[in-house]
């Protein structure tokens, strides 16, 4: 039995092929009528990757289709941006994305979260079998050690402090400034507290769950917006930061229009890191509106990575170790794996701590 892993992510494609390829709850189960017998589907603004183990060869063609988001359209060359990575440079990969060097932050810390909750939904759905759960607990082990052997998390550390970033580059000092976050996931929640720490105390968030919205205002004191209204905080606020699960724009021309009016002058800046994005692009085109998504982010964090390359041969000479030993004791190699029979361990439904 093989197991691979075929995605694509911010290097290899553009957001607008990222979002026709984000992936669905489905995605797995069609994976598993393909041939698959174990699936993992990992999915974050920045990529879209399935890590599967299968007895036969499963097409390209019939992998990207099942991550194709219902209704999405087909652009030419769209296999072009794929990668797909076999038994142990799938292992690298796996290890090296949970570790944060194959990040658009280099060394960032919310994908190592991200790929555990994924495992667990996967296993939840009995779709994470002895292959991926031996693979998954070494790439957890991996980015706990790379993390704490190296300095590889120093300067700004997720796609949330990044974006914040950019608005103190738009407009210096943001104290006095006026920011409303819409959604309220990991992101958001970085997002607002870096805010906070540079001496945003107009702080407004809205969510579909209001309670998550109200939780995550009341630590850094500030204000939960109804997600019913968060469309006419537009006519007072600086800065909007976009964050949702969202499959369909939740700001478009239309919607902008009647909220311009009441600006005058006032300049719009919006940073849209959802994928799919929630601002349609169009809204760039009006004057006094300035919209930047999580492609426009990667100029300003490959500044930093400056600060992080020196950390970065440590990051690897530890995962090189963990990959050779992950392959020993599979006794892996190009053409096959013979995984063990043991099972996810759970304690009371749940996994294990200590494993994660």
């Amino acid at each position: 039995m093989n197991f691979f892993c075929f995605g694509l992510n911010h290097r290899t494609a553009p957001i607008e092929a990222r979002e026709r390829f984000a992936g669905h709850a489905r995605s797995p189960a069609l994976l598993r009528d393909l041939g698959c017998s174990e699936v993992l589907l990992l999915t974050t603004c920045n990529r879209v990757e399935i890590y599967a183990a299968a007895d036969t060869n499963i097409a390209n063609e019939e992998i990207a289709q099942s991550l194709r988001i219902e209704g999405g359209s087909s652009a030419k060359n769209d296999l072009e941006a794929f990668y797909r990575k076999e038994n142990a440079e799938c292992a690298r990969h796996l290890f090296r994305v949970a570790a944060g060097l194959d990040s658009m932050v280099v060394g960032e810390t919310e994908i190592l979260g991200q790929a555990k909750r994924a495992y667990a939904e996967a296993l939840a759905n009995g779709n994470a079998g002895p292959l991926l759960h031996r693979l998954c607990q070494r790439a957890f082990r991996a980015a706990k050690q790379v993390r704490s052997k190296t300095q590889i998390t120093r300067g700004p550390v997720s796609v949330g402090s990044v974006a914040v970033d950019l608005a103190e580059k738009i407009f210096g000092d943001l104290r006095g400034r006026k920011v409303l976050v819409l959604g309220a996931g990991e992101t958001s929640a970085k997002t607002l507290r870096a805010l906070a720490s540079r001496g945003v105390s107009d702080l407004r968030v809205s969510n579909r769950t209001p309670a998550r919205a109200e939780e995550l205002a009341s630590e850094l004191e500030g204000l939960a917006v109804p997600f019913g209204t968060w469309l006419e905080q537009c006519r007072e606020i600086d800065i909007l930061i976009s964050s949702t699960a969202a499959e369909t724009h939740l700001l478009t021309p239309p919607l902008l229009v009647p909220i311009l009016r009441d600006r005058a002058d006032r300049p719009l800046f919006i940073i849209d890191i959802a994928v799919p994005r929630d601002v349609a692009p169009e809204v760039n085109e009006f004057d006094g509106v300035y919209l930047y998504d999580i492609d426009s982010l990667q100029q300003i964090a490959s500044e930093s990575h400056e600060l992080r390359r020196q950390q970065l041969a440590a990051a690897e000479a530890i995962i090189d170790e963990h990959v050779a030993d992950f392959q020993k004791h599979l006794g892996l190699s190009k053409s096959g794996t013979r995984p063990t029979k043991e099972c996810p361990a759970r304690v009371s439904g749940e996994l294990r701590t200590s494993e994660l």
